[in-house]
């Protein structure tokens, strides 16, 4: 070999150790396999340092349905004001990122202040200092939101606890029409005058209410869980009549179970539990007040929920109290057997309840009983989900089977009490929130 042949072999070897470098370095800055663009993103860190977002799997840890437009804000909305919504995770992550919806607005939602804390857990509006981050949205920390539209911000490096509270403060100084929001919070949460989305003492926070508004989603990049279970029902999944502030509705209890299953046997499913629950809702009908019907809600609340594996579906009741008449049983029954074709052309496995009793409640009658029986009837002879819950089986008085047993009723006769929430996430068989949904035929 000539010296000039060694020169040219030597600039060839070291060109090529110089592009490995390069890739490697390149490789390792994209934090691992399954974390996409978007929300490899980091957003500007606020008080407290922020090390690099972890890989894991986005999963939701806490949803809520936007219902409607909050009474009384039809013209100033929350302009001028920074609300601060309290949510509890169902598990915890290294990453985190928000959904804000402006679904019912009649105008532009501009946010230009947005932050994400770990709540002192004292149940005032206080923040552990140290956790404060700024949340950004493509980068930058105003965002406009459209009328009718929804937006999800860059992920933000955080140590998410799981079964604890999270602090999300967003800030807009325009009105843009009506609130969007979920009335039935069983959750306090707060208003301060001003922007106060940095305030970690929570002082300024001199509001209080049960309302979420404009928070719909919170989602964590996860190593505890592998995928997300979506509870999708009306006021009884939504909670009503349990303790505030307790998170005693079912779907906190099945997410309790879940966590403690895997912790001490390692055979129950990885999932974060999100509650889709809207107080009042219908299968088929839309209300004002009441938000949309399981059939057209269910594309937002449950297929644009990220990872979702299994959804556990509980509506049909309101369907037969809120008719003037008589519900139609098949009508329900088809209804319910629509959303189980549209989980599984996304592959999602669908468990499904049997409809609770509500004998003594105001709407109840003879009537009105006999086509909840009939639907409850065809949903235990297998035609309608991929496997059932008997949650009527587990929550009526044995001695008069059409009404629930003293001690899971809270007093209404229509809704649990924490008690009745609690077996209602007991009689959840968890095995049966993982498989595959059936094929496609």
């Amino acid at each position: 070999m000539t010296r000039r042949h060694g020169a040219l072999l030597s600039a060839i070897v070291a060109l090529v150790v110089g592009l490995s470098a390069a890739i490697y370095v390149s490789a390792a800055s994209d934090h691992g396999p399954g974390l996409d663009r978007a929300a490899s993103r980091a957003a500007v860190p606020g008080p407290g340092s922020a090390a690099p977002i972890s890989t894991g799997v986005w999963v939701g840890t806490w949803a809520a349905s936007p219902v409607s437009g909050e009474p009384g804000t039809e013209t100033d909305g929350m302009a001028g004001r920074t609300v601060r919504n309290v949510v509890h995770t169902s598990v915890g992550g290294t990453s985190a990122r928000i959904t804000l919806s402006n679904l019912y607005g009649t105008g532009p939602l501009t946010v230009t202040h947005a932050t994400l804390a770990v709540a002192a857990g004292d149940g005032s509006a206080a923040a552990v200092p140290d956790t404060l981050r700024r949340l950004t949205f493509g980068g930058a920390t105003t965002v406009v939101v459209p009328a009718g539209g929804q937006t999800v911000s860059d992920a933000v490096t955080l140590a998410v606890p799981h079964d604890s509270d999270l602090l999300v403060s967003t800030y807009s100084p325009t009105s843009a029409g009506p609130v969007t929001y979920h009335p039935h919070a069983r959750q306090t949460n707060y208003v301060a005058e001003g922007e106060a989305t940095e305030n970690v003492t929570g002082s300024a926070f001199t509001g209080a209410g049960e309302y979420w508004r404009y928070l719909t989603a919170l989602d964590v990049l996860s190593n505890e869980a592998d995928g997300t279970v979506v509870a999708l029902g009306d006021s009884i999944t939504d909670g009503v009549s349990s303790t505030e502030g307790a998170n005693r509705r079912w779907p906190d209890l099945l997410a309790d179970r879940l966590r403690a299953s895997v912790t001490a046997a390692g055979d129950a499913p990885r999932y974060g539990v999100v509650n889709e629950g809207i107080s009042g809702n219908r299968v088929l009908a839309d209300d004002s007040r009441r938000g949309a019907a399981g059939l057209h809600r269910f594309e937002r609340d449950v297929l644009g929920r990220p990872n979702v594996k299994v959804v556990v579906i509980d509506l049909g009741i309101n369907d037969i109290l809120r008719d003037p008449g008589l519900a139609d049983p098949q009508a329900v029954l088809d209804g319910l057997r629509t959303l189980v074709d549209r989980a599984h052309a996304h592959g999602i496995r669908v468990v499904g309840t049997t409809l609770t009793p509500f004998r003594g409640h105001r709407g109840y009658s003879d009537g009105r009983e006999d086509v909840r029986q009939r639907v409850n009837q065809a949903i235990r002879t297998g035609g309608v989900f991929d496997t059932v819950v008997d949650l009527d089986r587990a929550l009526r008085d044995p001695y008069d089977p059409r009404s629930l047993r003293p001690e899971y009723d809270s007093g209404d006769h229509l809704h649990p009490s924490d008690r009745g929430y609690r077996k209602m996430a007991q009689t959840v068989d968890l095995t049966k929130l993982e498989g595959p949904a059936p094929a496609r035929l």
